[in-house]
């Protein structure tokens, strides 16, 4: 039977795969911030998360806030899958898994406007929520709820991937339903400096997971974990998740990361207004040998099929046209805004970020996973060459610090962007994450009762 080959993308190369990357490249003046938050949307009567449909469910949500702020539709299937900014397109509200509510913010200049952003969103879905009796719960992992009580979003996408994750690690389903993150996009000006970024990411990256955590319950009881958040995705899928010890090979490179994400399994292919499940085949399979369409059409990848694949790859620190920081579990806005300014303060200036990676310069790549693992247990107790990481985590915040002070950026107020550091600054000083904050209250004052944490917790 004859084939129809689609040539146009054939042309696809390995080369275009590099340049996508490249493309990324920006000068600093032009460099940006983006800040994304997860939380979980939960029926105030029943303390149970919101199915999507329903008067009080997540489409009514999303269609509320479409009807009454500055938002528009986004559709799948003529359901409301979430919602695009009328003004500004880069900026979207969006449903994971199990309708865990997401913004995902604009490209912004300063941690000034993005403080703002966050407030704008939280002010709307707080006004939408009190009318529909809806509240949302700013933590890492679901702390009661069981993944059969959790809903499942109508988006075909996560239907395929609900299949695959079994497959590959026993908490994928746990990872999609029931947790919630904070991450923050920042750009590079060129290879060069996209390696510094990803290596000062990747070896700092457990120390924000002590810092943020925010995730010590499982199924009403503590779970043995800082940060269950983090365990989990130690368990979703090997492969796709965790740390990269190829960054801190000599040879490390745009091609050196393309090589990774062409060996990864893809999860879907996008064609003609529908999603494809793909059995596990890789991309660099799909590149080189297509993929057989049932109607015997052999359709071969396109850059916005790359672009894509790469949104399916959960390492630590991920590289796009960007670099996104993932190791903080969701959290209360002073986190939230703590998060990107941490980040900022230490990879937007020259001066931060050297010092940083002089400080990890020796750090292994065995070593950086062991304090990962310590980390997920102990938080702040844990030890790094035999030391508490209480003293790096100050020298690091105060890198950043000075690097926020160097840009010299004030709010309205003559504020700062020093000043969203102070929640992280009183955690050392204080020797207490949310997570054991969230442990002595459920031993003391709450008597042991989880149900607790829903009004400590939301916003």
């Amino acid at each position: 039977m004859e084939i129809n080959i689609e040539l146009s993308e054939k042309n696809l190369t390995y080369q275009d795969l590099i340049e996508y990357f490249k493309f990324g490249c920006k000068p600093k003046n032009r460099w940006v911030i983006g800040t994304e938050h997860e939380k979980f949307a939960y029926d105030k009567d029943t303390r149970l998360p919101i199915q999507y449909d329903g008067p009080n469910g997540v489409k009514s949500l999303l269609e509320h806030l479409a009807k009454r702020f500055d938002w528009l539709p986004i559709y799948e299937n003529d359901n409301t899958v979430g919602l695009r900014d009328k003004y500004k397109p880069d900026r979207n509200v969006s449903i994971e898994p199990a309708g865990q509510i997401e913004l995902s913010g604009a490209p912004l200049s300063n941690i000034h406007e993005t403080n703002n952003e966050l407030y704008r969103h939280l002010r709307e879905i707080k006004i939408i929520g009190e009318e529909l009796g809806i509240d949302f719960l700013n933590i890492g992992f679901a702390p009661s709820w069981k993944l059969n009580q959790m809903p499942k979003m109508p988006k075909k996408r996560y239907d395929i991937m609900r299949e695959y994750m079994p497959s590959v690690g026993s908490m994928g389903l746990d990872m999609m339903h029931r947790t919630a993150t904070i991450q923050v996009n920042l750009d590079y000006d060129s290879e060069a400096d996209m390696i510094n970024k990803l290596r000062v990411g990747l070896a700092l990256q457990p120390l924000v997971t002590a810092l943020f955590a925010n995730s010590p319950f499982y199924e009403n009881e503590i779970s043995g974990c800082i940060s269950y958040r983090s365990k989990v995705w130690t368990n979703t899928d090997v492969k796709r998740t965790g740390f990269l010890p190829f960054a801190f090979d000599k040879s490390m490179s745009f091609e050196k990361y393309m090589d990774y994400a062409l060996d990864i399994p893809m999860y879907f292919l996008y064609r003609d207004g529908v999603y494809l499940s793909l059995n596990k085949m890789t991309f660099r399979d799909f590149m080189n040998n297509g993929f057989k369409m049932q109607s015997n059409r052999l359709t071969y990848p396109t850059i916005d099929d790359w672009s894509t694949h790469l949104t399916t790859l959960f390492p630590e620190v991920r590289l796009k046209q960007f670099i996104e920081m993932r190791g903080a579990d969701g959290g209360m806005p002073d986190k939230i805004m703590a998060l990107s300014s941490f980040w900022v303060g230490l990879l937007y200036d020259s001066n931060s970020l050297k010092s940083a990676y002089d400080l990890i310069s020796d750090w292994t790549p065995d070593e950086i996973v062991e304090l990962r693992e310590n980390i997920i247990l102990f938080g702040l107790n844990a030890k790094f060459r035999s030391k508490k990481i209480d003293k790096i985590l100050l020298e690091i915040l105060n890198l950043s610090s000075k690097g926020l002070s160097a840009r010299g950026i004030f709010n309205i107020h003559g504020e700062s962007e020093e000043k969203y550091l102070k929640p992280l600054f009183s955690i050392i000083e204080n020797k207490e994450t949310s997570a054991d904050y969230l442990i002595k209250m459920y031993n003391t004052k709450w008597s042991k009762n989880i149900d607790s944490v829903l009004f400590e917790n939301t916003i």
